[in-house]
């Protein structure tokens, strides 16, 4: 498992690299909610942010996708530094989000939320006309639609599904459009037993070339869908590992257990 020192000695990034960190920070005045954070994601890899509370996760993913712009530091997608490039134009590129709070629009049904979201990248889409059947945005949404497992629910407003079914279409609505890398912040909260089993599956079926980084304070789903994992704490990046390394990690479930102080 490595260091934070091993961490930070890393070599120039690599061409695989879906997503590089270097020496990132954010400081609001004098709190500084993530400090001097550095470690890549590459392409196709499934990577856990785990930490307890107040120690910085949310507001890393918010530099990450340029909801925050960076204090310090790099943040580069497919080999590109975006630090200074809109959350607009990070979205063009491949860069999806899910939130803690749900952004889906309750009053419409399940099918015209996915065909927003995949109206919202696709070209044209300020066009006024209305799509026929086989227009490729309809085709996309009901694509997704059987993806996310919710055909059977397409056409209820969504205010009339369970908690779990919107965490679904929440990563649905985040897989318009093909992304490269989605930032998933903590889909299992909230849900029942049935509910995160689904969202085990669902995040196990996604294409093995698409990248994702999931904060999750359930250990028992987040160690069972990653490949790596990263352990922040204070706003830092504490250590860095395979599943197995930081569950059987002594100082990690100290953290876990409220021994260690948070930010």
């Amino acid at each position: 498992m490595a260091s934070v020192a091993d961490l930070t000695k890393r070599e120039a990034p690599a061409a695989a690299d879906a997503l590089r960190l270097e020496g990132v920070s954010r400081h609001f005045g004098a709190l500084k909610a993530v400090e001097d954070v550095s470690f890549s994601v590459a392409a196709g890899e499934r990577r856990a942010v785990i930490g307890a509370n107040g120690a910085g996760k949310t507001t890393l993913f918010n530099v990450i996708t340029g909801d925050y712009v960076a204090t310090a530091g790099r943040v580069r997608f497919f080999g590109d530094d975006v630090t200074m490039v809109p959350a607009h134009e990070r979205i063009r590129a491949g860069l999806r989000r899910t939130y803690q709070s749900s952004q889906l629009f309750r009053d419409l049904t399940v099918r015209d939320n996915l065909f927003l979201a995949v109206r919202g990248v696709a070209r044209g889409r300020f066009s006024f006309l209305r799509p026929g059947r086989s227009n490729p945005t309809r085709v996309a949404a009901e694509s997704l639609l059987e993806r996310v497992r919710l055909a059977d629910v397409g056409d209820e407003p969504v205010a009339s599904l369970s908690h779990g079914q919107q965490r679904q279409l929440e990563i649905g609505m985040a897989l318009a459009g093909a992304p490269r890398l989605i930032l998933l912040d903590e889909p299992a909260a909230g849900l029942s037993p049935v509910e995160r089993r689904e969202l085990v599956l669902l995040l196990r079926a996604l294409p093995a070339h698409m990248s994702f980084i999931l904060i999750e304070h359930d250990l028992e789903i987040a160690l069972r869908v990653v490949d790596r994992v990263s352990v922040m704490h204070n706003g830092r990046l504490l250590k860095e590992g395979t599943p197995q390394d930081i569950e059987n990690d002594a100082e990690v479930q100290e953290i876990y257990m409220g021994r260690v102080g948070h930010a």
